[in-house]
Order: structure tokens, then sequence, then C-alpha cells
């Protein structure tokens, strides 16, 4: 019970320091990408805005602070030949090592809850409040775009006035899912998207079947019933109220919030959650594409919270042979923390090569190191 109490009390500082070291150059590169949008923007709202990024980012830096622990603390025992005198007393070193397993496996869980619960939030959070509250842009960057809002709904629009927080010449067009040649349109002088309703005033709208187009060019010239009754089969309903300020609400599939988080930048957040991809994977009349995107991300957002516990054993026995001092230490924590996320990255590209490669790519990093890791401490 001493040894234990000794072994971690040596393991939590280096993962603390790591941690927080970690965390604040990632977060400062955030601030300095973003800073020249910055330059009005109250100091309040951007620690709030910093503060939203911390779970995102730790998800990213605990395998570094992991590694840094592992290598710093039995880098440290072995240089002073600690572990030597223990083992001489019959302790194993899979003894000395289990309060580092123990660690890394709490911190895997605590990345399993960030990713899936805690981090598609403050993503979401994230994105609104740059766009909305740091730089005002609002939906600026939807002007002349198509917007996909999920279930057939897409949004375009012509413009947006960051004052009056209101999309300029909006159109909102939905296709019918039992006929994919008819859809309704929508045009208005402008419309309001707050939560998950548009509001558009001055509206028009517009069915339009344009499977009946065809039949107008075989209505006679001279037949003024035939072409109204042809006109009526084009457009089956059309409503245009007389007062011009009139206002329509739709409720869409998708709220503000997500719509920013989705398409403002040219990199979507990752907003997707734990509820979301399960939804898609286990729900009925999911397409299958979506159904394969959410495999693919639930794999990507399990492998990296097990890489704390594989890079755990991975890093033992570098710390046995290479930690000598401070310096090295933290040499060999960053070398083997990129090593890790450049193969991170070369599976989520096999991963993306094929849906049954989802599972292969996602995990070969944490596979290929639990193996390294195993192979070097038999040799240690």
């Amino acid at each position: 019970m001493r040894l234990t109490r000794y072994v971690t009390a040596e393991l939590l500082p280096p993962l603390l320091a790591g941690t927080l070291m970690f965390t604040a150059i990632l977060s400062f590169g955030y601030f300095f990408v973003s800073s020249q949008f910055l330059k009005n923007a109250p100091v309040g709202l951007i620690a709030q805005w910093i503060a939203y990024q911390v779970p995102d980012t730790l998800v990213k830096v605990l395998p570094m602070a992991v590694v840094l622990m592992v290598v710093v603390a039995f880098g440290r025992m072995s240089t002073e030949r600690e572990l030597i005198a223990v083992q001489s007393g019959g302790v194993s070193l899979g003894r000395m090592a289990r309060p580092a397993a123990v660690i890394a496996l709490l911190i895997t869980a605590l990345s399993v809850w960030l990713s899936l619960w805690v981090a598609p939030r403050a993503n979401l959070e994230t994105r609104s409040l740059y766009w909305d509250g740091l730089t005002g842009a609002g939906l600026m960057q939807f002007a002349g775009r198509n917007i996909d809002l999920g279930n057939n709904l897409i949004l375009g629009a012509a413009g947006y006035d960051s004052t009056t927080r209101q999309l300029i010449s909006p159109r909102l067009e939905q296709w019918n899912k039992d006929n994919r040649q008819q859809a309704t349109l929508i045009f208005g002088d402008t419309a309001a998207f707050e939560g998950n309703q548009i509001v558009i005033k001055g509206y028009q709208v517009y069915t339009v079947n344009y499977a009946a187009v065809v039949q107008l060019n075989k209505v006679p010239n001279n037949d003024a019933t035939a072409l109204s009754a042809a006109l009526q089969e084009v457009f089956p309903a059309v409503q245009i109220p007389e007062d011009k300020n009139a206002a329509l609400t739709i409720d869409t599939g998708m709220s503000r919030k997500e719509a920013i988080a989705r398409y403002a930048d040219a990199l979507g957040a990752d907003t997707q959650g734990w509820p979301q991809l399960i939804t898609k994977l286990t729900a009925p009349n999911v397409l299958q594409a979506d159904r394969d995107d959410a495999r693919a991300l639930l794999n990507r957002k399990l492998s990296l919270p097990f890489g704390n516990l594989v890079l755990a054993l991975a890093a033992l026995p570098f710390a046995l042979r290479f930690g000598r001092s401070l310096g090295v230490s933290l040499g060999i924590a960053l070398l083997v923390a990129l090593a890790y996320y450049l193969l991170y990255f070369v599976g989520l590209t096999i991963a993306g090569q094929a849906i049954w490669l989802s599972e292969i790519g996602a995990w070969l990093p944490n596979i290929l190191f639990l193996l390294a890791g195993l192979w070097m401490l038999r040799r240690a």
C-alpha cells in the first residue's frame, strides 16, 4: 500500500504539469490563429470561447500527458536505482506499474466521457459564440450558399444583416420524399433564424411539380381551359398573402447553433455525441451513408481515449531506457506522442478508404503501439 502511494505520488505531478502545459499551448494556438478577428471582442467572451474548447483539447492532449507521466516518473526511479532496489525485494515491475495502469484507465474513462458527451456540446457552443458573439458575423457565411438543414429542407439567402440578424432574400426549398420531381419553394424578403425556427416575412409559397412541366408543350395555344388545368398540375398549391408583412414560421430539423457549427467554417465542428451516433446506427430509415459516417466517427471517438491506456504501456520501456533527466524525458515523451499521432492520422486515412476499414484504421495506432510496447518490455 505504501509503495502504491509512493508511485502514485511520482506519477501525478508530471501528469498534471503535462496536461496544463499541452492544454495551454493548444489554447494559445487557437487564440493566435483567430486573434485578428477578435480585436474588439470583450475579454470575458474570449475567455468563455477558450473555455468551451478545453474539453475537446483535453481529449487530444491527455495521451501526451500520460506518456510524459510514465517517462518522467519511471525514468527518474530507474535512474536513481529505485526500481532495482524494489525488484531486489521481490516486487515485480508489473506491480510497480500498477498505479500507472489504474491512472491511465481512469483517464481513458474521462476521455471517453469528454469525447462522447461533453466535447460535442462544447464544440457547438464554441462555434456559435465565435460567429454570433465574438465576430458578430452570424450567418454571413450562409450568403450565396445552399445550406442543408435536414429533412430535405435547404436554405439559401442573398445576404445577411448582422445588425438585425436577418437573412436577406431568403429561399427555402423542400423536396417531396415520395415524388422527387415535386418541391415546395418559399421566397421572402427577410428571415430570422433563431433556435429551431425560421420566421420568413413577405413570403410567397409555391408547390411545383416539375414532372408536369413537359405537359405544357402539349396544350393547344387556343385552349384556355386546358392551359389552366395544365398550370394547376405544375403549381398544385400557391400561397401569396395580401399582407406583404405577413410572417411564416418554419420548424427546422437543425438549430441555428448547429447550422453555424456545421457550415460557417470550411471544416465543420464535431458536434455529434453518443446519442446522435447511436441513433444513426440503430434507427430505421437512416441513409446508409449517414450510418457509415456514424460508424467511422464512433470508432474514432473511442480509439483516441483508449490510446491513453496503450501509451502508458508503450512509454514504460522508453522510460526505463532513456528517462535519465527531465529534459530527455520530455523529448522522449514528445517523440512517442508524435509517432502515435502520425499513426493515428494514417489510420484515419485508411479508415476513409472503405467502410469495412473503419475499425482497422481507427484502432491501428493502438494495436501497433500495444504490440510494440509488449515486445519492448520483454527486452527491457
